[in-house]
């Protein structure tokens, strides 16, 4: 997708205050953008990117131009996208999900690429240490591969009677591993199996993944994180709510469509974050000379409405616990 195309989904972007402490030159930014995911679910993120480089001076069409690039879900896309967007020359590459972070990583070893939305920077190879990454990459990571064992110790709470706790997850993404790897130890302790491990790699895929755990009779279900779980957000609550199956999600924005509960970052405030890191690029910093950050802050947030739906009574202190209750 052109910048055109895609400037009508970042809102009324222009409308947005400038309390710019960037210093300003005659030099027009160019930023290039790339993702796994979709156009239409990282809207709103990088509606939130955009405003946090607003507020450092950048303005798109006065000393900031700007390309995207999205993959739709299809992450074999990606390395053709990325050669699009070099041809370019962007100062920057910033780029969001796993997928998108290693095939930009791998088209060039040299223009600075800042990330966001990456469960295990380390893990998959993107940087040698979150203190010094190295290379010609730096950005923020959600720790999502990490936070899969504490989603299934609060699903538990949630429904103490599991057994059995079905599996979403998208095998083609490079932090399935290392969620699965969090996850396993947390079941071992509650005494929960992780079956059916169910594979979701696109919309297609969904219904027939709900029906699945309902065949092998799973009394819950926990979302992994992929660059779709925002894209199928809207369809994985409509059919949790359809199979009577409480599901733990990584996201407030899952509970406020109307899932049970999410354990998991901010992930608008990352985006926010990652405009910093992109502002000292361009002011002179090398990429692999800044700290990977993470979050500080994580959010159980649950829906009540949903739980009564679904017949369950949320624990007082886990009610006590949450940062969110949505009635």
């Amino acid at each position: 997708m052109k910048r055109r195309e895609f400037i009508a989904g970042l809102g009324a972007a222009a409308a947005w205050p400038i309390t710019a402490s960037a210093q300003q030159s005659a030099k027009t930014y160019r930023l290039a953008q790339l993702t796994g995911g979709t156009s239409i679910s990282r809207a709103p993120l990088l509606a939130a990117f955009m405003r946090g480089l607003r507020d450092l001076g950048y303005i798109e069409g006065q000393n900031l131009a700007v390309e995207h690039r999205f993959a739709e879900g299809s992450f074999e896309r990606l390395p053709g996208l990325m050669h699009e967007l070099l041809v370019w020359k962007p100062d920057v590459v910033f780029v969001s999900t796993t997928p998108g972070a290693l095939a930009a990583k791998s088209a060039h070893s040299s223009i600075p690429i800042v990330f966001v939305g990456v469960a295990d920077p380390i893990g998959v190879g993107l940087v040698e240490s979150l203190s010094r990454p190295g290379g010609n990459i730096t950005g923020v990571t959600n720790i999502g591969a990490e936070l899969a064992g504490k989603r299934l110790e609060i699903l538990k709470e949630l429904v103490p009677t599991a057994k059995a706790v079905a599996v979403l997850i998208n095998p083609d993404d490079q932090n399935s591993p290392s969620q699965m790897n969090s996850a396993k130890p947390a079941a071992d302790k509650l005494g929960v199996q992780l079956n059916p491990i169910l594979s979701v790699r696109s919309d297609a895929d969904l219904k027939g993944a709900f029906e699945g755990a309902v065949r092998a009779h799973a009394d819950a279900a926990l979302r992994m994180i992929d660059p779709l779980t925002i894209a199928l957000r809207e369809q994985t609550v409509r059919y949790a709510a359809q199979f009577r199956l409480p599901v733990i999600y990584p996201f407030r924005e899952d509970v406020a469509s109307g899932g049970l509960v999410s354990y998991g970052p901010n992930i608008p405030d990352q985006y926010r974050q990652a405009a910093t890191f992109v502002h000292k690029i361009f002011t002179g910093t090398k990429a692999g000379d800044i700290p990977v950050e993470q979050p500080t802050k994580f959010e159980t947030v649950i829906n009540l409405r949903t739980a009564r739906a679904l017949g369950l009574t949320v624990p007082p202190t886990l009610l006590a616990r949450a940062d969110e209750v949505i009635e």
